[in-house]
């Protein structure tokens, strides 16, 4: 198996290398996004590319657009110290296969690896996929970080629950555990408030916020919430906007 790690900082570059090296790939590197392109020509020299996602000159957005136009299947991870949530949903729909937050470590770094590799083939052409539908406004159906997938469980949220229902998979091992996300009587009374319209805790956009609290757990502590639950108890500036105009599909 043959992978190429695009990244500027060369001490983050070498630790990748040996890591994947001690787990039986080949390793090449580029040092910025035109030389990794020029590296990856039409992909089929590589079964994965490892991105950095903040460069100087072409970004790992772009990168991964221009990637994903030369070889719509190929397999891509990000890896970055400066996501937001909004980072990884814009990365995961432009086909990214999994989103990484540095410093990782070799296991993280292995395991996402082999779980990308592995399904690849199982894979349509992601940046084309309905896998990855948007389904509101800023959503996804699946959004994949350090190794852990977030999906939607049928028994999410009724229109009048407060509890918004999630499976966070590993994808390594298949592993899945159930996590309920609840929203705060409080929150929707102050989103009512402010904006002079009320949203029930079952709605799309609450459903939504469910998804940042639980995305934004797993991104920072890589790995599930211990107790299988957190609790939504407060909305951005932001969010307090969309709320204003939220519309249910």
């Amino acid at each position: 198996m043959k992978l190429l790690i695009i990244d500027d900082e060369p001490h983050i570059r070498h630790m990748m290398r040996l890591t994947l090296e001690a787990a039986g790939y080949e390793v090449d590197e580029a040092a910025d996004g035109q030389s990794g392109l020029n590296r990856f020509r039409d992909g089929r020299d590589y079964d994965a590319v490892v991105l950095d996602q903040k460069m100087p000159g072409l970004d790992g957005l772009d990168i991964l657009q221009r990637i994903k136009d030369l070889s719509p299947d190929a397999c891509v991870l990000m890896v970055t110290a400066y996501a937001s949530i909004e980072l990884a949903v814009d990365a995961m729909r432009l086909g990214a296969t999994d989103f990484l937050r540095k410093p990782m470590t070799p296991e993280t770094l292995r395991s996402a690896v082999s779980a990308a590799i592995a399904t690849k083939t199982s894979r349509r052409p992601t940046r084309r996929s309905t896998s990855l539908t948007a389904v509101g406004p800023g959503e996804i159906a699946t959004l994949t970080m350090n190794g852990f997938q977030i999906l939607r469980s049928p028994e999410s949220a009724l229109p009048a629950s407060p509890e918004h229902v999630f499976r966070v998979r590993h994808v390594p091992d298949g592993v899945e555990v159930r996590v309920t996300v609840s929203i705060d009587p409080e929150a929707v009374d102050r989103v009512a408030r402010l904006t002079h319209r009320r949203l029930e805790s079952g709605s799309g956009f609450w459903r939504l916020q469910a998804e940042r609290l639980l995305s934004a757990w797993v991104w920072s502590e890589g790995h599930a919430p211990d107790t299988g639950r957190l609790v939504v108890r407060d909305v951005s500036r932001e969010d307090l906007e969309v709320a204003a105009r939220w519309e249910e599909a």
